[in-house]
């Protein structure tokens, strides 16, 4: 599981816009979004570097966290 900041999801159009590119990188992606702490959770077998690379091209600022 890889667990990303985006500091700059601030509300519901934010993290629908967040989900939306993370399930265009990886379709069976389960994925899981805490916007009072800026924090997306992903289940995935592909690489962190294609959802981090996905929610850069989505507009945001998203850090992977150890």
């Amino acid at each position: 599981m890889y667990k990303f900041e985006v500091k700059d999801m601030t509300c519901g159009h934010c993290s629908s816009t967040v989900d939306k590119a993370v399930k265009t990188a990886d379709p069976g992606a389960q994925v899981r979004i805490d916007l009072t702490a800026h924090h997306v959770e992903i289940q995935s077998d592909k690489p962190a570097s294609v959802f981090a690379t996905a929610i850069t091209d989505a507009g945001y600022t998203g850090t992977l966290q150890p």
